[in-house]
């Protein structure tokens, strides 16, 4: 996770309620921005709008027509920040990403010289449509912009406006024409959310909405500067030590081999995870743990925060053995048995 920028700090505590309760009205604004053209999918609304406040990035994944891109271009919608949407392809190269140095020529005195054209990467909110239809070489353009918020060109590097978050959709991997993300990139993505079929009555939603002459506008509700306040606000939540402890050793109970590992030496994770979440897990634990806090009027996070929020952080920063897949049993299942066998208060 990266740093988000200074904001004077709030110095007395009702200076931190009102901000506190300033940040639920504009998280519940924004929830019912969106929804006024998204149906359903509360979580991943949720998710979506946790991670951007968080600072981290999203994957979002589901079946082609769920409304991955739809939820994403209408988030573009309520917030004022520079947008562009990139569609991954086969034959998507990573200039196409970030850009490249061109040869331009002065009209006066036709001396020529290279001068950088920026890619899409450049806005402050970008879409990675279906990034999982692009080769690894091109996936991997976004490492930097990701984490350090930079890119580098020949050598330059550009720093990136804040705030700054990728949300990418990828079809499931069973799908064909699709390549795995690296393991490198999964873990630059806060969250992942799987998107799932609507019910009934939120199917029947949206045919009224998308077969009729209903067409509903959004309205923008946050800049930039109130989005970066709102970052730092909700890094001064308070987190207690045992809770924190908590949160680190579910990370650690993900690893094979190690003291902490979920079951002991026949439990689940040595049984099933070829490889354990990092650090960066730890840090999106407990930052969406706070988002959750405040946004629940709470001032401290508290143990069900932390659970409410680990599947998002941890369904694809656990890596499965071939075992696993022979067992049929995907990552899901397994975040599940981890956080059941670790316990809050360590014995």
């Amino acid at each position: 996770m990266t740093a988000v920028s200074k904001q004077p700090p709030l110095e007395t505590p009702s200076e931190v309620r009102a901000a506190c309760e300033q940040f639920r009205e504009q998280f519940k604004r924004l929830r019912e921005e969106v929804g006024k053209v998204v149906v359903g999918h509360a979580q991943a609304v949720e998710g979506v709008l946790m991670s951007l406040f968080a600072g981290g990035n999203v994957l979002l994944e589901g079946v082609p027509g769920l409304g991955k891109t739809l939820l994403v271009r209408t988030l573009s919608q309520t917030l004022t920040l520079p947008f562009s949407r990139i569609q991954f392809t086969p034959d998507l190269m990573p200039a196409d990403v970030i850009g490249t140095n061109v040869v331009m020529e002065d009209p006066a005195t036709g001396r020529r010289k290279f001068e950088f054209q920026k890619g899409p990467i450049f806005a402050q909110m970008v879409l990675a449509d279906e990034i999982n239809r692009a080769t690894p070489k091109t996936q991997s353009a976004l490492l930097e912009a990701m984490q350090e918020r930079s890119v580098t060109v020949g050598g330059q590097t550009y720093k990136l406006q804040l705030p700054f978050l990728v949300l990418a959709t990828q079809n499931p991997i069973e799908q064909e024409g699709t390549y795995p993300l690296p393991e490198a990139q999964l873990d630059r993505f806060m969250f992942k959310i799987v998107v799932g079929y609507s019910q009934l009555d939120e199917l029947m939603t949206i045919l009224d909405r998308t077969t009729t002459t209903n067409n509903p506008q959004v309205q923008a509700v946050m800049d930039a500067p109130t989005i970066l306040s709102a970052q730092q606000l909700i890094r001064g939540a308070i987190v207690a030590p045992h809770v924190q402890q908590y949160a680190a050793r579910l990370v650690m109970a993900t690893h094979p081999g190690g003291e902490l590992a979920a079951g002991g030496a026949g439990g689940p994770t040595n049984k099933y995870v070829r490889c354990g979440a990092s650090p960066r897990a730890a840090q999106a634990l407990l930052l969406g743990a706070k988002v959750r806090a405040l946004v629940e009027g709470r001032y401290h996070v508290s143990f069900a925060d932390i659970k409410h929020v680990a599947p998002m952080c941890l369904r694809h920063r656990v890596l499965l053995n071939f075992e696993a897949e022979a067992d049929r049993i995907d990552g899901d299942a397994i975040v599940k048995q981890i956080m059941d066998l670790t316990a809050t208060e360590m014995k």
